[in-house]
């Protein structure tokens, strides 16, 4: 297979993961085997893309409260007096992510800016013709990169 064969054939697997097909159909649709799906997916890091695209911040704040509750729950049940210090590392954590929740932009907020752009790139190739497969290709590359890189080094801030 030619590069730009694979190149679209990745694209497209992409795009219907995203969609939230699993990924033997995905194989079988584009004519790659579920070993190779399964390698797109890790190295691009589409499995969190997907799930970013799905939580909103306001349900992962909430979230994060309701573990943070759950661990003032054990600790105040529990007997071991060495709990709550062992377990505060963690809610400094915890906070922390609310925090730039709350204030600064995530990588989700990337992966959201990526995909709305994305579609409207979509939508602007019907009329412009610069905007090529070619460069959309391109461009999905750098932001797929730059993703990988963000959540790879555990740098969820922006």
């Amino acid at each position: 297979m030619k590069k730009t064969e694979i190149e679209n054939k990745k694209t497209l697997a992409r795009v219907l993961y995203m969609k939230d097909m699993q990924q033997d159909e995905i194989a079988e649709k584009v004519g790659v085997s579920r070993v190779t799906i399964s390698k797109w997916c890790q190295q691009g890091a589409w499995k969190e893309q997907r799930a970013a695209q799905n939580v909103t911040r306001p349900e992962l704040i909430n979230k994060i409260l309701h573990a943070i509750n759950d661990i003032l729950d054990k600790v105040n049940t529990s007997e071991d007096v060495t709990l709550a210090a062992k377990t505060s590392d963690q809610l400094v954590k915890l906070t922390k992510v609310i925090r730039q929740l709350q204030t600064g932009a995530t990588i989700i907020d990337a992966i959201d800016v990526f995909m709305a752009f994305n579609k409207w790139l979509q939508f602007r190739s019907e009329t412009d013709p610069e905007v090529t497969i070619d460069l959309m290709k391109k461009i999905n590359h750098y932001q797929d990169t730059f993703i990988g890189e963000h959540m790879a080094s555990g740098n969820y801030s922006l």
